[in-house]
């Protein structure tokens, strides 16, 4: 069985130790959960498929790199130091406890030790992404195994925004310089928990900014639209994000915004668009880029599921299922199907 990276911020690195020897036995025996970990962590096979992991060219150094990874640290080395400095009083272990508070949602501890160093809520990670407590709450970017959003997860960051912390502050995520909105809203677990717009708004209640500073992702609404989150996108146009492109108002299924800004609009733009619409099941958006001549069977652009054309993203629109047929999701799958349907008859036509 593959190791499980799952330790907490006090383990000894006896017990890393112990993951990296499971994890490669796991990986010699060709186990798939292992494969996959290298694929994704271990930096040689970035980029790489996962049948490129070649398990006889591994050693034990690898697996070592490999957990070092998942608990975000460059090098074994780095995870070594750390497991001693945190074994002690000080800077590093007090804000792995913060840390610790944050995900846990524990608001009474995170509030005293708050009080007692009110300087904390600026603290950095000693871990690769340098994130402060903020980016926690966002649970993206960060060690896997403090992915997670508590149930009370706005008073959290409440109680973080109201002690100081900067709402824009970037941390290095996915090898990017990221705010913890641009983490929040291309995330699972706030999304999957029913409080990842309610956070998204309380963020930009404390100043966060709809385009804010870093290397990726600074578009608020354009990531969370390219991530999914299409509700979220509509609370964060309703809260003043830009739709001022095509992208944006195909995005979200606007069809007036998207013809006005057809005309201007530049190569990738439409290509984007088209992704977009493509994905949340826009039928009437998709319908008039497809009559400006884009193309159904071109691959969407990079950052866009780029593994994919319009057509799969149609087919792969989630919805919940519903037994009425005026219900909003109904309606929502026969609007999907709509855009199948075109996008068939287009892929048709050009073939």
């Amino acid at each position: 069985m593959s190791a499980k990276h799952d330790l907490q911020f006090t383990a000894t690195l006896e017990e890393y130790e112990r993951e990296a020897n499971a994890l490669f036995e796991a990986v010699r025996a060709s186990e798939n959960e292992a494969l996959w970990n290298f694929k994704w962590m271990h930096p040689h096979y970035r980029g790489k498929t996962v049948t490129d992991v070649n398990p006889e060219a591994l050693d034990l150094d690898d697996a070592r790199l490999v957990v070092a990874q998942e608990y975000a640290f460059h090098t074994w080395y780095d995870l070594e130091s750390f497991s001693k400095d945190v074994s002690y009083e000080g800077p590093i272990r007090k804000f792995e406890q913060a840390v610790e508070a944050v995900v846990a949602g524990d608001v009474a501890t995170l509030r005293s030790m708050l009080r007692d160093d009110p300087q904390l809520v600026h603290a950095r990670s000693a871990r690769r992404h340098h994130a402060t407590l903020l980016h926690y709450v966002a649970a993206n970017g960060i060690e896997g195994v403090r992915q997670r959003t508590p149930a009370n997860a706005v008073e959290i960051a409440r109680v973080l925004l109201d002690a100081g912390a900067e709402p824009d502050a970037l941390a290095v995520m996915y090898d990017n310089l990221c705010t913890t909105m641009s983490m929040l809203v291309s995330s699972a677990h706030p999304a999957g928990a029913g409080l990842q717009a309610e956070l998204a708004e309380t963020f930009l209640d404390y100043g966060a900014s709809h385009k804010g500073p870093g290397s990726a992702w600074q578009s608020n609404l354009m990531t969370a639209l390219a991530f999914g989150y299409v509700a979220t996108a509509e609370r964060l146009a309703k809260r003043g994000a830009p739709v001022d492109d095509l992208p944006a108002a195909a995005g979200l299924g606007r069809v007036e915004e998207t013809i006005r800004l057809l005309p201007a609009a530049d190569s990738r733009s439409r290509h984007v668009a088209l992704a977009l619409a493509s994905q949340h099941g826009h039928a009437d958006v998709v319908g008039v880029l497809l009559d400006a001549g884009e193309d159904p069977n071109r691959y969407n652009p990079d950052g866009f599921h780029s593994h994919s054309t319009p057509l799969h993203q149609a087919i792969g629109v989630r919805e919940p299922t519903s037994k009425t047929a005026s219900s909003p999701a109904h309606l929502s799958i026969g609007r999907s199907t709509v855009s199948v349907q075109r996008l068939r008859t287009s892929c048709a036509i050009v073939e």
